[in-house]
């Protein structure tokens, strides 16, 4: 199965908007893809919920739970200093990484600037379903 992480802006537009990331989110909840995550990115994700986005603490919970059940959720076992722009991306990679990801999954312009870290794509959410349509 695909392992893939994806970034904290993923999770947002499929929650908020819907579309291609909405898509995306449908893969992970239905396991046709093997979603990884970390405690950290999770944390990022709540922050942004509660305090960008004002989801009740309820909600968020929720999503989190839901997360939670259909990921695989690592603790990185690497402290990574890559993006130094945006030291908050780190975490991503470091997710990545530990879980052996086959995909990063963003739409953050500093990691899609690498296209890959460790062998591991970088790419949009765009790209990521074409490539799952064409299949292997």
């Amino acid at each position: 199965m695909i392992r893939v992480v994806a970034d904290t802006n993923i999770f947002i537009s499929a929650l908020m908007f819907g579309g291609l990331p909405g898509s995306f989110l449908d893969l992970a909840l239905l396991r046709s893809i093997l979603l990884v995550t970390s405690p950290q990115l999770l944390d990022e994700l709540d922050e942004k919920l509660l305090l960008k986005f004002e989801v009740s603490s309820k909600d968020a919970d929720a999503i989190r739970s839901k997360l939670e059940d259909c990921a695989l959720v690592v603790i990185p076992n690497v402290a990574l200093e890559v993006i130094r722009d945006d030291p908050d991306d780190n975490r991503v990679l470091e997710c990545a990484v530990t879980g052996r990801a086959d995909y990063i999954v963003s739409g953050d312009r500093h990691l899609l600037k690498l296209s890959a870290y460790e062998g591991i794509p970088i790419i949009t959410v765009g790209q990521f379903m074409d490539a799952v349509k064409a299949g292997p």
